[in-house]
C-alpha cells in the first residue's frame, strides 16, 4: 500500500534544522564522503519506508554512513519526523529515482545497496519497474564497489523468483539465500526487520538473498 502523498511535503523537509535531508544530491555526486565528513563505506536503502531498518543499523553502525532514498517526498516527511530529534552524524534521506541512481553517486562509491520488499509489479508487462530488473541492476553495477554486494528481501515469491532470474541473468554471484528467513534467523542473527517485516512475516515465508558483482 503506498502512503498518501503529502501537501507540501518538499518543504516540510527543507526546514532550516533538518541535517538529514540533501536537497540536491546530484550535486554531491562523487562527494559523499564530504557530506559525511569521513572515508568511511557508504550503503544505501533503496525505498526506505517509514525508516526502521535504516535507523536502526545507524544506531548499531556508526562506522558506516547510510543513505535513505525515495521516490517520493512524501515518504520521507514520514522517516524525517521519526528522526528529526535525534542524533545519527551518519544518516541522510534523498528524493531519488532508483532508474536514475548513477546521476546521484559515483562509480565504484557505494559497498552496498539494500531492496527490503519492493513492489513487485506483478503484471507482466510491468517487469521493467521492478527493481531487480536488468536495468536497475545495470544502473547499481555502476556505483558499486568492486566487492560491493546487493542485499534482497521480499515476501513475494514471484518476485523473488524474477530476481533469482534476474541476478543471474547479468552475471552476479549469490550467496546466503534463504528461502524462509524467520525459520533460518540462527544463520542470519544479523537480521534487522523492516515495518513491513514485523507486519507480514507471521503470514508465509520472507525470501532473502545477497548478490555480488565482480567487475
Amino acid at each position: 500500500m503506498r502512503l498518501r502523498k503529502v501537501k507540501n511535503a518538499k518543504e516540510r523537509l527543507m526546514v532550516d534544522d533538518n541535517k538529514y535531508f540533501i536537497s540536491e544530491p546530484n550535486l554531491n555526486k562523487g562527494n559523499w564522503n564530504k557530506v559525511f565528513n569521513n572515508d568511511n563505506p557508504i550503503h544505501i536503502e533503496i525505498g526506505c519506508g517509514k525508516g526502521q531498518f535504516i535507523t536502526t543499523l545507524a544506531e548499531q553502525n556508526k562506522d558506516i554512513n547510510y543513505v535513505a532514498i525515495e521516490k517520493f517526498d512524501s515518504v520521507l516527511l514520514r522517516v524525517l519526523e521519526k528522526i528529526i530529534d535525534k542524533n545519527y552524524d551518519n544518516l541522510k534521506i534523498c528524493v531519488i529515482d532508483a532508474a536514475t541512481i548513477s546521476e546521484y553517486f559515483d562509480k565504484d562509491e557505494v559497498s552496498r545497496i539494500y531492496l527490503n520488499f519492493s513492489d513487485p509489479w506483478p503484471k507482466r508487462h510491468h517487469a521493467k519497474r521492478r527493481l531487480t530488473h536488468e536495468n536497475f541492476l545495470n544502473e547499481y553495477k555502476k556505483i558499486l564497489k568492486a566487492d560491493g554486494e546487493i542485499h534482497f528481501k521480499t515476501d513475494n515469491r514471484g518476485l523473488f523468483e524474477f530476481s533469482l532470474e534476474s541476478f543471474n541473468k547479468c552475471n552476479w554471484n549469490l550467496s546466503n539465500i534463504s528461502l524462509d528467513l524467520h525459520k533460518d534467523l540462527e544463520k542470519y542473527p544479523f537480521n534487522i526487520t523492516t515495518e513491513f517485516e514485523d507486519k507480514w512475516s507471521k503470514l508465509g515465508p520472507i525470501y532473502r538473498l545477497e548478490a555480488s558483482y565482480k567487475k
